[in-house]
Parts: C-alpha cells; structure tokens; sequence
C-alpha cells in the first residue's frame, strides 16, 4: 500500500485529512488536539497523524510547499488512500484593504498562474473550486466559533519572488482576496477523483499594508483555522 511518499499502510488515514503545508504545523495540531495521535507517516519528513477528535477520526498530514508538492500527496491520498476529503490549512498574503493580517479566508475558487491543468487536455480553462457543502459547513462552524470568515477568490501562485512586480495588484484588482501556492492544484485533484476539498487560510502577511506573523507564529498560532477545520472533519 505504501507510495514513494508515504509509508501508511491500508487504514491508517481517515476519510478526512487536515493538510498545513509545513509538516511541523502537522505535528502541532496532533498533539494539541488529536486523542491517541498514530504517526504514520515521516518520509521526507512529511509527517502525518491520525487520531480522534470529539469522537471523529481524522488524520492530519504535511502537504509542502507549493503546487507540485501538494499534488503529489494530495493525489496519492485521494487516489491510493480513499480518503474522501481534504482540507488544507494554510498562510496566505492579504491583497485587498479589508483584509487584515490574521483573517480567515475560506477560499470559494482559486485562480492560478499555474500550468497544472494542462494534464487533463480540457477544451477551455478550468476554474478550480472548493467543494460546496464542505465550504457551508466550515463557514457555519467559524461562525459558531465567533469568527466571521471573508469567502471568494484567492490566488493560487507557482512563483513566490515573481519578478512581475504588479502581479499581485492585478489581480487584487479583479477582486482575489489573497494570494498562496497550493489551494488550485488541490481543487484540481479533487475534481479529477470525484472527492471533495476545501482551502481555510490565515492571513500571515499583507502585500500592500505592513504587519507580519513570524515562522514560530505560522506554526502554533492558527488556532481559529485549525479548530474550524477540524469541527468541519467529516
């Protein structure tokens, strides 16, 4: 059952899968809210857990960075794991004014720079989105947790030192919210497999207003997002 990437064995991951791209962030959310936490996962150090919570298995797995990386284990789960969902959790850079650091953005689409959907030989562009019923569950569920969420557009971006200096103004112009690197080629596998997914991000940083989370802040003070992710677990 094991892949080049992932050492689990037939039943070790749940149907629902929380996916922060840095491993370490994995790591955390097992031990701060998972009961009996497994670890089943540590190729490449991409560590991945699975654990119960409030009576749910759910599993939590490290996905990288970036849009190849985070098709390569999300495609193995959903095609070689059967898990059913997966919900990435993740930092984003705000593009608009209302939107501040520490938001939560639950991303409805995801544009992208990114030539991924080339593979499929589609007669058009495809427009990557969340899945609908997953996404109305975790906008009810923050705001059950007091946090009003900021749904719509975000930007899904191959290249983070893009010497295109008025990309991001573009499309904060057409309305993204924010811009990160994986939440398209998640939305693409998904649709491919049938299954459903989901990206919730923090707003880390702003691209146009000052004011920053630091790496150890990225890793341990998401908290909102994890607890929205994992209430919305199926």
């Amino acid at each position: 059952m094991a892949t080049p990437h992932n050492e689990a064995e037939k039943g070790m991951i749940a149907k629902t899968v929380l996916m922060p791209g840095d491993p370490l962030r994995a790591k955390f959310i097992a031990e701060t809210y998972l009961e009996n936490p497994v670890c089943f996962n540590t190729v490449r150090n991409m560590l991945g857990y699975t654990g119960t919570y409030e009576g749910k298995k759910v599993s939590v797995m490290g996905g990288g960075m970036g849009m190849p990386s985070i098709g390569i284990y999300s495609y193995e789960l959903f095609n070689f794991y059967d898990v059913d969902t997966i919900i990435r959790i993740g930092s984003a850079g705000g593009l608009q004014e209302d939107v501040n650091v520490m938001d939560i953005v639950i991303a409805q689409g995801a544009c992208t720079d990114s030539n991924y959907a080339y593979q499929y030989e589609l007669p058009g562009t495809f427009a990557p989105i969340g899945s609908f019923d997953v996404l109305e569950k975790a906008v009810k569920n923050a705001r059950e947790l007091g946090v009003e969420p900021k749904v719509g557009n975000v930007v899904s971006a191959d290249i983070f030192y893009n010497q295109f200096t008025d990309c991001n103004k573009k499309w904060a112009d057409m309305g993204a919210l924010c811009v990160e690197m994986e939440a398209a080629a998640l939305y693409m596998n998904a649709a491919k497999a049938h299954k459903k997914a989901l990206a919730i991000l923090t707003i880390s940083d702003h691209l146009f207003k000052t004011g920053e989370l630091s790496p150890e802040e990225r890793q341990k003070n998401f908290r909102q997002m994890m607890e929205i992710a994992l209430k919305t677990a199926e």
